[in-house]
């Protein structure tokens, strides 16, 4: 800047301030407006939408994968990069430290290496498209560390190849371009040095978008994965802990807590187990033991542990949902919250009304039959975790067929054995140690009779077509006669 800029510049900022306000008061006065105005907009934002609950922190958890909040995104992203470049990727302290103190000291000093006099932006073309590509980058950057990971090694290897072009390679070429452009290409105003900028910033921005678009469309074929829920209130946790009670502690301990002799697990067969929903246990032991119990197991007396910690399969949220589950559900001092009572009971079949799986099946089989009929299960292969399992899977498939209340799945939630030719038993009385409910048990004949529909509408659709009968729902001990 020569002295007549110098003077020029002076003598338009003397005329600026005369025109202009104080900054005391009136500048802080309309800064306190718009910052109360800003803290009136989070109250309301918090109030009324809130924020997503997470589970809580939970060392024990191997599998889980910190991710920093949305404005640190592009950073994680990039560090994730620089960790696949081979030898220089193991120095970390390049990408946490070095790198980022780099980019942080070229903005400090950035006003010394671009002395341009020019305020407006059509005058200041390095320092615009140096901060077109800084900034693209770090959009670019969030969005790819936001898309679903590839589940196959080979694909995962080809996204991960064209990220690098976005998040290293193409921003680090087109700084050093900008910078070797600027300085060593011609005067910054010459007609050379404006094209040669705009080049380098349109094409260096135009590729990382395509490669960005590219990666994002494929992301659509991947799997989303499956996001733990997470329980806010009591009824949410205890419905949330019936169904892992279900799975996981039904098997040995019974649906309803009322133990029994043991059947069909390795190591605790005939092993006979006491109530653990008796007013003895519920009253006698806290959520503080319950959770213990839960988490590190009873060694000595053949309970594995289920604890994350321990080897076992649970985290120590689900774990709590168990606990809340058992005190609320068996302990006759607790009061369950009307709103988790509904939503965890098994929907009662009325007069004429036709079952469906989506409405009464699925319930009774998450809440009787999961714990034994899934994957890894000593089970004759027979899984029940979905509808079409119900139907078609099993070594002694069909295991239930449409109108034929003689099916095998009829005959043993009956507490009937399925023999073969010979007069060995090849499927006994299920559950193997209570039997279900009659209202159950008349459900599932009722479901089986219609045609086994899926869905609440083929239900409703069938029974549209259906003469109504005059039909006892039985509610007794005594299973119904077909």
């Amino acid at each position: 800047m020569n002295e007549e800029q110098k003077k020029s510049y002076k003598e338009r900022y003397l005329q600026a301030k005369q025109k202009g306000v104080k900054f005391w008061p009136d500048i802080i006065y309309k800064d306190l407006i718009v910052s109360f105005a800003f803290f009136l907009l989070l109250i309301g934002l918090a109030f009324f939408i809130g924020v997503a609950q997470e589970p809580r922190a939970d060392p024990s958890d191997t599998s889980y994968i910190p991710r920093p909040e949305w404005y640190f995104l592009f950073l994680f992203k990039f560090l994730a990069l620089y960790g696949q470049i081979p030898i220089l990727g193991k120095i970390e302290w390049i990408a946490t430290a070095l790198i980022p103190g780099i980019g942080i000291g070229l903005l400090l000093v950035l006003p010394f290496i671009d002395r341009n006099p020019f305020r407006h932006f059509s005058k200041r073309r390095f320092g615009i498209a140096l901060m077109s590509v800084i900034v693209a980058w770090i959009v670019l950057l969030t969005i790819l560390a936001g898309l679903t990971v590839p589940p196959d090694d080979a694909e995962l290897r080809f996204i991960t190849n064209l990220e690098a072009f976005v998040g290293l390679w193409i921003p680090a070429i087109a700084i050093a371009a900008l910078f070797i452009a600027a300085f060593f290409k011609g005067k910054e105003g010459s007609s050379l040095s404006k094209t040669v900028l705009l080049a380098i910033t349109g094409v260096s921005i135009a590729s990382m978008t395509i490669i960005t678009v590219i990666v994002s469309a494929r992301s659509l074929n991947y799997p989303t994965p499956e996001e733990e829920e997470v329980a806010g209130s009591i009824s949410e946790k205890i419905v949330l802990g019936q169904d892992l009670y279900s799975i996981y502690c039904t098997e040995c301990h019974g649906p309803d807590g009322e133990g029994g002799i043991i059947e069909g697990v390795e190591g605790l067969e005939g092993v006979e187990l006491n109530p653990i929903s008796s007013q003895d246990v519920m009253w006698t032991r806290s959520d503080q033991t319950f959770y213990a119990i839960i988490d590190y197991g009873q060694q000595d007396l053949g309970m594995p542990p289920f604890g994350l910690a321990y080897g076992g399969e649970l985290k120590s949220s689900e774990i709590e949902y168990i606990v809340t589950f058992m005190r609320y559900t068996w302990d006759s001092r607790a009061e369950i919250p009307e709103d988790a009572a509904a939503a965890g009971a098994i929907p009662a079949l009325a007069e004429g009304e036709i079952p469906s799986y989506e409405v009464h099946i699925q319930p009774i089989v998450k809440r009787y039959c999961i714990s034994c009929h899934r994957s890894g299960k000593e089970n004759d292969n027979y899984l029940m975790g979905t509808y079409v399992e119900i139907l078609e899977t099993g070594d002694n498939a069909p295991n239930v067929i449409a109108g034929d209340l003689n099916s095998h799945l009829i005959l043993t939630i009956n507490h009937e054995s399925i023999l073969d030719a010979s007069g060995a038993e090849i499927i006994g009385p299920m559950p193997p140690t209570k039997q279900i409910k009659p209202e159950y048990i008349y459900i599932f004949e009722q479901w089986v009779l219609a045609g086994m529909p899926e869905t609440a509408d083929e239900a409703a659709a069938l029974q549209a077509n259906t003469t109504p009968t005059e039909t006892e729902v039985p509610t007794g001990d005594a299973a119904p006669s077909p």
